[in-house]
């Protein structure tokens, strides 16, 4: 059943026959079954970030920041689709065995479309990146692959984590972020707003922190203002787990639970990841809610249930086990992998050709590191695929593959007993019987993640600095001593300041967590079966000493759209063994008007191999204070050697917008540029690449 309003009356008719106890039970995440009802028992809880997480075996995509960089909203909503096909397989399994545990419901808490604003936060690598546009435009697609397109619901969405919420981690439970109304609408909201009102996403939920005072699990003005009242959402909202329990704990804006449960219950918040509802009855015997109120939230939540069919036949009724990691949703991942992989530099080192090669070194703890394949809110793959599994897997026989761990990801040393450096000698023996050598360096989800997980010296899962840790610097640079050519290939979920590498080593690749295929797909980057085609969905910068302070929610001076200095490697920039050449590129008119700009380029691969180009089209704005060009339009082109695509972007009226201190977006009489190519219009970009963009000049006749 798609049609919301019937949904809803069937939740009015069940939920009018149970009692206050009954209905204010159903809004804690696990619920409770209803016998004399016919309702069984439901845990909301579930998670997908990249594939069906934490109930075991599941199809494993590269982490949501891997996806980002493929700039590819077809495979991101391909992902969703598989992600949700393999969710109904565990439901269908799990329910006919009477196990109806956490993680094993169709209720979705992904994506995570919260801005990565600053690249020391730790969950940064469960976002889309720092663009507002670019991590509306995944969020969409995913919510569109899980929510389907059939007469039910495949699985429900959730987009995460409303809102302004970006670290730190260590403070998040009494943290208060300010933030203007302009930054609030221009950065903060817009993926919201358009997974809410274009992809009809299901749920949405709450943030830990405050913002502007209000906790966000009980904001009047996210949840009431905005939410449903400016954006009309229909669906249900969850707060963040036990965030409900901070308002009188911790941010103390309350001063008992049953005041907590009635400031979130009042403002929209249907269902507590936590046990603070517990106390609902209470705040009902105090007048502090009503009836109608806590019967609102249940109506809410059994229409999601209907939407999904669980309480009728269904098409997914017979999605069985054996379409968990089948070949198909297998080969999909690896494909995820390949478009995410990020060539950030190439002196003429890449492809390797197997063929020339007698011997290989592999260095460095990410080398054969799997925590470092699948970050965070993974699932369990049955095979992983290492760097130096794929490495070796990959050459066969012919070619012998030197191993090296060369030092532990953080510490010291490998041995507790050993002295520092006890690695070291190792790593100068394998390169000295290698031909060329390629080091896996980075981070895993034990240095960055969400609190609590992460285990990290620094704490909370965020990062001290943008350096690699430990004793990594010092392995490349003895690996780079050795004469041997060198490939750096670089495992994390967020931006690195790895300013020596850029500066002696001759090729880079950026591989994020590419998930359990990681190693066979990278491999095969590695050696030109495949063609990198990924671009940064985060600003490199130098060092963090260029960013303001992590605490501050301000704008000003962070990601490329506001950052003053140069980039060590910008926001949509990534290399590629082929060429591109753009030709006829035209927009359709030279002045913006209500129905905005549709703009045309011709790409042509005028190289010797197939591969992917991600056309970006950025829009800025002309005056004093405004912007740096925006990210407006993407267009994922795949082309086999001389072949020619055109690729169209058409941009709305909005797009050609600023928005005022108000928080209103203005289209404002004067002129404006559309930069168009396949990387952002900064100088950097072009200093690395070689490559302009074209610039189209339009004008705004009339104030919009």
């Amino acid at each position: 059943m798609r049609d919301r309003e019937e949904a809803r009356k069937r939740a009015h008719e069940l939920v009018s026959r149970m009692t206050l106890e009954e209905k204010a039970s159903q809004l804690r995440y696990d619920a409770p079954a209803i016998p004399r009802l016919g309702i069984p028992a439901y845990n909301w809880w579930n998670e997908g970030l990249h594939g069906a997480a934490r109930a075991g075996t599941a199809t494993s995509f590269p982490q949501a920041i891997g996806i980002a960089a493929a700039f590819d909203r077809e495979l991101t909503e391909e992902m969703g689709r598989i992600t949700a096909v393999e969710g109904r397989a565990k439901y269908n399994s799990s329910c006919a065995q009477g196990d109806r545990d956490i993680y094993k419901g169709l209720t979705f808490w992904s994506p995570n479309v919260n801005i990565f604003r600053d690249p020391r936060w730790g969950r940064g690598h469960e976002t889309y990146g720092e663009d507002p546009y670019l991590t509306a435009q995944m969020g969409k697609a995913y919510v569109q692959g899980m929510q389907g397109k059939g007469e039910h619901m495949t699985a429900a969405a959730c987009a995460k984590h409303f809102a302004v919420h970006s670290g730190p981690e260590a403070l998040r439970h009494e943290f208060n972020a300010q933030v203007s109304q302009k930054d609030l609408y221009e950065t903060y909201l817009p993926a919201f707003e358009a997974l809410v009102k274009e992809a009809e996403v299901e749920a949405v939920m709450g943030a830990y922190n405050r913002t502007n005072g209000e906790p966000c699990c009980g904001s009047k003005t996210l949840m009431q203002d905005i939410l449903r009242g400016k954006w009309n959402f229909q669906g249900h909202f969850v707060s963040d787990c036990w965030a409900i329990g901070d308002f009188h704990t911790r941010h103390m804006v309350t001063d008992t639970a049953e005041e907590s449960a009635a400031l979130a219950l009042k403002n929209g918040c249907d269902v507590n990841c936590g046990n603070t509802y517990l106390h609902l009855l209470k705040a009902y015997q105090d007048g502090l809610v009503t009836e109608e109120e806590i019967g609102t939230a249940a109506e809410r939540l059994f229409t999601t249930r209907f939407l999904l069919g669980l309480f009728d036949d269904t098409e997914y009724d017979k999605i069985g086990f054996d379409r968990l990691e089948c070949p198909a949703h297998l080969e999909a991942a690896a494909k995820a992998t390949a478009e995410s992989v990020v060539l950030l530099k190439n002196n003429g080192v890449l492809p390797l050709s197997a063929g020339s090669l007698k011997s290989i070194g592999v260095i460095g703890p990410n080398a054969n590191n799997r925590k470092a394949l699948v970050g965070n809110y993974e699932g369990t793959a049955s095979r992983y695929w290492t760097i130096s599994e794929g490495i070796q897997e990959y050459v066969g026989e012919d070619v012998r593959v030197m191993f090296s761990e060369g030092c532990h990801l953080y510490h010291d040393r490998v041995e507790g007993l050993a002295e520092k450096h006890d690695r070291l000698a190792e790593v100068r023996g394998v390169c000295e019987c290698s031909d060329v050598v390629v080091v896996c360096l980075g981070l895993d989800a034990s240095l960055e993640g969400e609190q609590g997980d992460a285990n990290n010296e620094y704490g909370s899962g965020d990062k001290p600095d943008l350096n690699l840790p430990g004793l990594q610097e010092e392995v490349l640079e003895t690996a780079y001593a050795s004469g041997k050519p060198i490939v750096l290939v670089l495992l994390s979920g967020s931006a690195l300041a790895v300013n020596w590498a850029q500066d002696h080593v001759p090729a880079i690749l950026q591989g994020w967590y590419p998930g359990a295929e990681g190693g066979r797909a990278i491999a095969e980057v590695l050696f030109g079966e495949r063609c990198p085609e990924g671009k940064l969905p985060v600003t490199f910068y130098h060092s963090c000493e260029e960013l303001p302070a992590f605490e501050d929610y301000s704008m000003k001076g962070r990601t490329y759209r506001y950052m003053t200095g140069e980039a060590l490697y910008p926001f949509g920039y990534g290399l590629s063994y082929t060429a591109f050449d753009y030709e006829k590129v035209e927009a359709d008119t030279d002045q913006v008007r209500g129905e905005g700009v549709t703009v045309r380029a011709r790409v042509r691969n005028t190289g010797a191999v197939a591969g992917g180009e991600t056309v970006q089209v950025y829009v800025k704005v002309d005056g004093e204070n405004t912007p740096n060009a925006q990210l407006k339009g993407i267009c994922k082109l795949h082309l086999a050697p001389g072949e020619t695509k055109e690729a169209v972007v058409h941009l709305p009226a909005e797009a050609f917008g600023l928005y005022d201190e108000e928080g209103h977006l203005r289209i404002r009489k004067g002129k404006v540029q559309i930069c168009v190519g396949g990387q952002a219009p900064d100088e950097r970009s072009r200093q690395l690449t070689g490559r302009e963009v074209t610039r189209l000049e339009c004008v705004v006749p009339e104030d919009m």
